[in-house]
Parts: C-alpha cells; structure tokens; sequence
C-alpha cells in the first residue's frame, strides 16, 4: 500500500530485497536484520551536497541509532564503485546499497523512485518483524534529519536500557 505521495506506508509488510554491498559481490537487505529495527535510507546520489551531510548525518548518529539496536541501510541508484568512494570520503561506516541493475527497482517496490531516474529522498522504518512503521518522502534539496527516524525508533519501544554500573 502506498500514500498520496506513492510512499509505502505504515503497516505495510516490507517487500524483500537484498541489493549488492560491496564490489565483491556481497549482498544485504533488511530480511537478514529481522529481530532488530531497520531504517532504510534512500536518497538521490552519492556526491550530490545535501546526500553527503544526510548520510555523514546518520553516521554521526550512529549512537542514537545504536540505543534501539537499528541498522540503518542507504540505498541509491549509484554504482558499488561510487558508494566506496563516497563512503570513505564522508566516513560513512553502514552498508551503502547499489540499488543499480535494474535501475531503481527496490527504490520502484518502496514508492521512492522518481522520474528523474534516481531514489527520492525517503526514509522508512521497518520493526524487528519486517513491517513498515514509519515512512517519509522529503524534497530532493532538504536534508531530513534524524528526529523523525529517532521518534519513530521510540515509538517502536526497542530502546535498550542502559545500565550503571
């Protein structure tokens, strides 16, 4: 099921996928994190100004996302070789997805494709069982941020409860 926006939405079971990783051909989706939150981050392109702060964004709040056991997957329609890059580059530590060949065809699944060819900027949050509970399409030239990533994160109540010692 999909918005007014063509965005999958909540309560949604997430479509399966995994998608190369690595260019020795290591794949990766959400189906191999069930039992842990997954915050699917599709975005435009690699070197494009506002993708390198979202995604540096999410790295530096990796913590955060750490606090409800959250993976967080990047997804565009860029190459292996790009992602290596641009990763190294930003210091970008989680998984980079090449959503390449078929061009857009994850991004297509998830209501995030748009007609310029790329991902849209969209986030989308699945539950430790694999069903979407939150999902936000965000303007190409706007950087949305963490709160709603964070807020949907608590809503799940999978924060880990720290203990002093």
């Amino acid at each position: 099921m999909t918005g007014p926006d063509g965005l999958i939405r909540p309560g949604t079971p997430a479509p399966e996928f995994t998608l190369p990783a690595t260019p020795d051909g290591r794949r990766t989706g959400p189906g191999q994190f069930r039992g842990r939150p997954v915050v699917l981050a599709f975005y435009p392109a690699d070197w494009s100004p506002v993708c390198g702060d979202q995604m540096a964004l999410y790295q530096a709040a990796m913590p955060e996302f750490e606090r409800y056991d959250a993976v967080v997957l990047g997804v565009s329609v860029d190459s292996l070789w790009s992602h290596r890059a641009f990763a190294e580059a930003r210091g970008v530590r989680f998984p980079l997805l090449s959503d390449f060949e078929p061009k857009g065809e994850v991004a297509r699944v998830y209501g995030a494709y748009t007609p310029q060819g790329q991902a849209g900027r969209a986030l989308v949050v699945l539950d430790p069982a694999g069903t979407v509970t939150w999902s936000y399409l965000s303007p190409a030239e706007v950087n949305p941020g963490a709160d709603g990533i964070l807020d949907a994160l608590d809503q799940l109540g999978t924060e880990r409860q720290v203990v002093a010692r």
